[in-house]
Order: C-alpha cells, then structure tokens, then sequence
C-alpha cells in the first residue's frame, strides 16, 4: 500500500452517489410501499452499504484500513431513477472516496438483486464521486503566492566544515514544494549573538519567513529557543505543541524538543530541530496550513 505514514490525521468527508434506474412504474411503486417479496429495499440496501464502507479495505488491494465514524445514505426518487447518496466520514491520514462509492455501488447492487424477480430491465448508472474534503488538497491554492523565506542552520561543526548540512536542505526542499521563494541558506555556530544577529537583519529586510533548524535541544550549546524567544513580538505556541504532537507519534524523544515558533513584526520565525529527521517531520507537521497566517496578516480569513 501507499505509504501515508508522514501524513497528518485530519477530518476527511467524501460524498458518492449511484443511481438504480428501473423499466416500469410498478417497480417504483413496489419499493416506495415496501411491497418488493424480497422485503424492504431501502433498509436492506442501506444496511449492505454500510457493511460495504466497513470492508472496503478488505475488497480493494490497496485501500488502507481505516476507522469510519459516520455513514449516512439518503435516497430520492426522479421518474423511474433511484438516485442513492451517501456520506461517509472519518478522521484519519488518508481520504474516504473509495468507502463512500463502494458502499454506492454495493447498495445498487442490493437493490438490482431485490428488483430483479419484479424488473427485468434494471440498469445501475452513474456510480461517482460528488465530493471530498480533507487532507492537504483543500489547501491547494489558498494561500498567498510570491512568499520568501531564510533558511538558518544553527550548528558548530556544520559551521566549521566537520559535517555536513541535511536538515536545511530538507527544510529547503518543502518550502520549494510549497511554493515558497528561499532567498538565502545560512549556516552559523551555535552563538546567541549570531543567531540573533540574522534574525534582526531579516526582519529588517522583511523577509516573509525565517526558519532556523538545530539549537533546539538540551545541550549545553543548544541556545536557539533562547537567542529567539526575547525578540519575538509574540508566540505562537499551537505551531510548536503541532510539531511535537507530530513527532510524538513516530518517536517518544520528540517530547525532548524546544521547537519554537513566534511572529517579529511580520515575519514568521521558527525553530526547529537539528536532526533531518526532525526538521523533516517539523516541516511535514505544520506546512502548507502554516501560510493561512499570511492572509491573517492582511486581514483574509480562511472561507
């Protein structure tokens, strides 16, 4: 199956409709007066369909298991359409789609199987997805273009050529994913002064988004958390309890971390961890709904 492990868990919502069209006014009749010998149509349709979003994952190979907390199928009749729509409802890392329109085509199954001793010209149509909503999709294209950003890797022996720099590149790299422009890469030693020197010039300069990646930890020249922290306007401590939150559910050192996350003027700053691993994990946690705080800044809300 496709690896969904780096996504985050949020409501997902899909709605799918398939429609039973039948060849007489007879049969309408039977199912709308419950008078089909094979009993109650709508009720045992619906209870198939639901069995059906229950064991998706069971049918298609490469649909992942997932927990369903709500389905609900409605029906309308249109002349001799029966038109079947349902909802189904989960929160997890990965979309509801296929549940919604398995459970839509099984419950036109049921009803073909129903109707057939009664209808001999019954045809199933139209078994298609109507909407969907959750995951990162939903922010495609909400956000404000043209965004730049400074990457800041804080660390003694990257500074001195003793080793080399992953977590900025990896930070790099999905700021580049997420349309965001990186002006500059710097790399500079674990100092309060230098750390604090950059981040005074970039807001100076205006800089949309200044992420510093190392320093976060509990060594004795882990100093970044505090270097930041007395020249923030404010904090923002829903990002940094985000990243950890993520983090924790991959390793039980993420509780370790002093991420860090605050606003200077208009400038977002964050700390995050030196490990590429973390930074990764840090930038997966929180990017791209992160950037709704730039349409915070001009007065936008998210619809």
């Amino acid at each position: 199956m496709v690896e969904i492990t780096h996504k985050n868990r949020s409501l997902r919502i899909a709605i799918a409709q398939a429609v039973v069209q039948v060849s007489k006014q007879e049969t309408i009749d039977a199912v709308v007066n419950k008078t089909v010998p094979k009993g109650d149509v709508f009720e045992m349709a619906k209870t198939a369909g639901l069995f059906a979003v229950k064991k998706t994952s069971d049918i298609i190979p490469d649909c992942h298991p997932l927990p369903v907390e709500y389905t609900k199928v409605n029906y309308r009749i249109e002349a001799l359409k029966i038109f079947i729509e349902i909802e189904v409802k989960s929160i997890y890392r990965t979309g509801v789609e296929v549940e919604a329109m398995h459970g839509a085509s099984v419950i036109a199954l049921t009803m073909y199987d129903m109707l057939k001793p009664i209808d001999k010209g019954i045809e199933i149509q139209n078994i298609r997805l109507i909407e969907k909503k959750g995951g990162k999709s939903d922010w495609k294209d909400k956000f404000p273009k043209g965004l730049k950003a400074t990457v800041v890797v804080c660390s003694d022996t990257i500074s001195q050529g003793v080793k080399e720099d992953k977590a900025g590149l990896a930070i790099i790299e999905k700021l580049k994913a997420c349309d965001v422009e990186v002006k500059e890469y710097l790399i500079v030693p674990d100092e309060i002064d230098a750390i604090r020197k950059i981040l005074m010039k970039q807001t100076k300069e205006k800089i949309d988004l200044l992420i510093y990646t190392g320093g976060t930890g509990l060594s004795v020249r882990d100093v970044t958390p505090e270097a930041i922290q007395p020249l923030l306007d404010r904090e923002i401590p829903g990002i940094a309890e985000a990243m950890r939150n993520y983090g924790q559910e991959r390793t039980p050192l993420s509780m370790l971390s002093r991420s860090l996350a605050g606003v200077k003027e208009n400038t977002l700053v964050l700390a995050l961890p030196g490990s590429t691993k973390g930074a990764s994990e840090s930038m997966e946690a929180i990017f791209p709904s992160v950037l709704h705080l730039y349409k915070i800044f001009k007065g936008v809300q998210h619809d």
